[in-house]
């Protein structure tokens, strides 16, 4: 059986080197590390008067992991913009009508298709790094980074298995 209904001649999983981040409409650049998506429900024990030695499990409470976004400084000011909204800079108003986006992140297939595109609910910027460790005997790139706390994911499902040429 194969895991590919579209391209059942392919074997290999999706990379996750190619991707895109999305956030109103535009195309974050620059972007080179996005963290996982990862949801967490506990586990809540339950005991039962007929069932004296053992309790039964139910799911309880689920929580959404952060979501750490790396890139290079460049001259685009979308993460500083983004993370002000939250802050509310030196006038400390913080703008409660902007401050949560909705963000989709692509994967993309070794030809640049979108093969799975999901949805990040309600995030805001809790965590924004605007310059990192300065090393005058290094030689990497300087990276802002962003940390989001968010209120849910989902798959987009609309988005086919693309045909491979």
């Amino acid at each position: 059986m194969t895991s590919f209904a579209v391209n059942p001649h392919r074997l290999d999983p999706y990379k996750n080197f190619k991707f895109r981040v999305i956030l109103d409409g535009k195309v974050v650049p620059g972007v080179s590390k996005v963290g996982p998506l990862k949801r967490r429900t506990t586990t809540i024990l339950v005991r039962d008067g007929n069932f004296a030695n053992h309790s039964i499990t139910a799911p309880g409470l689920t929580e959404f992991e952060p979501i750490v976004m790396e890139r290079g400084i460049t001259h685009d000011k979308t993460f500083e913009t983004w993370a002000a909204l939250a802050y509310g800079g030196s006038s400390g108003a913080m703008s409660l009508k902007t401050f949560r986006k909705n963000v989709r992140i692509d994967l993309l297939n070794e030809q640049g298709t979108v093969v799975r595109s999901y949805m990040v609910y309600r995030a805001w910027v809790s965590e924004y790094t605007a310059l990192p460790v300065m090393d005058a005997s290094g030689n990497d790139v300087a990276i802002e980074t962003l940390v989001l706390t968010y209120e849910g994911f989902e798959i987009d499902a609309s988005v086919p298995e693309p045909a491979e040429t």
